[in-house]
């Protein structure tokens, strides 16, 4: 019981990862704190969590807003009194290639919601993290670690979470606060259905053959793991560890290994 009474921030928890992970830790007697942009979805997962017996507030919070972050560090230390996890888990994504995207903004606010999100929540919770000697996690993508096409802003978010969470890795070394990065491949969350399309609206479509993703709870499972261990890194599958070595001899594979996967998923929307 890892988290027995283990103070956790989960965000993005309205749904998928965030909220299974919610209903993980409750089973381990965590006390939680569940942010996301609806409520009424918060509140049916935090009913979810008091039925495990776990202790919960929530929180309605758009992670691009700096003063929404900190509101709910501000919450959790008002309710609990401090701060032992935060899981960085809050997201957006794209299916569009950037040639065909009528408005830059879209680009803006996926690093905004998936970047910035993240930093204003570490930044706020941070003190408050020394002195728990806590954790933090950071919830990415296997795109953070290769470029992928139809991605990019996705991808540059990605990147950009762990060209932060690994300096500050460093930053944290004296604290005994621990950076865990996370990077799933392709997860039965729901986030791609909302994905935006190239006219900054919502693409309707789950652009992925079901066949290769994997399930929330496997994925939740190895989340965990990571997070108990306080690793600093979890790529989730063999082809995303193998992409690691292979990015640094045959970089070209990679990007080729990258694009036939995208159309392949074109082929298969085309056969939906």
């Amino acid at each position: 019981m890892t988290f027995k009474n283990n103070v956790t921030i989960i965000t993005g928890a309205s749904t998928g990862i965030g909220e299974a992970l919610a209903y993980r830790l409750a089973d381990q007697g965590a006390q939680l704190v569940l942010t996301a942009r609806r409520i009424a979805e918060l509140k049916r997962v935090a009913e979810g969590v008091r039925a495990k017996g776990a202790k919960v507030i929530i929180v309605s919070a758009d992670v691009a807003v700096q003063a929404d972050c900190k509101k709910i560090i501000e919450a959790a230390i008002q309710e609990f009194g401090r701060i032992d996890t935060i899981v960085l888990n809050a997201g957006m994504t794209m299916w569009a290639n950037f040639a065909d995207i009528a408005d830059v903004e879209i680009i803006n606010r996926i690093m905004q919601v998936n970047y910035m999100g993240a930093v204003y929540c570490t930044h706020f919770a941070l003190p408050h993290l020394k002195q728990s000697q806590g954790r933090i996690v950071g919830i990415a993508s296997l795109t953070g670690l290769v470029g992928v096409p139809t991605r990019t802003g996705y991808a540059a978010s990605k990147h950009a979470m762990r060209g932060f969470f690994d300096s500050l890795r460093i930053e944290l070394e004296e604290t005994g606060v621990t950076v865990t990065m996370v990077y799933p491949g392709f997860v039965a969350t729901g986030i791609r259905e909302n994905a935006t399309g190239a006219d900054g609206k919502p693409a309707l479509i789950d652009p992925v053959d079901q066949a290769g993703v994997m399930s929330v709870a496997d994925c939740t499972t190895l989340i965990l793991s990571a997070i108990q261990g306080r690793k600093r890194e979890e790529i989730m599958t063999l082809k995303g560890r193998l992409g690691q070595w292979l990015k640094l001899i045959a970089p070209s594979m990679i990007d080729g290994m990258a694009k036939r996967a995208v159309e392949g998923n074109k082929k298969f929307v085309e056969r939906k």
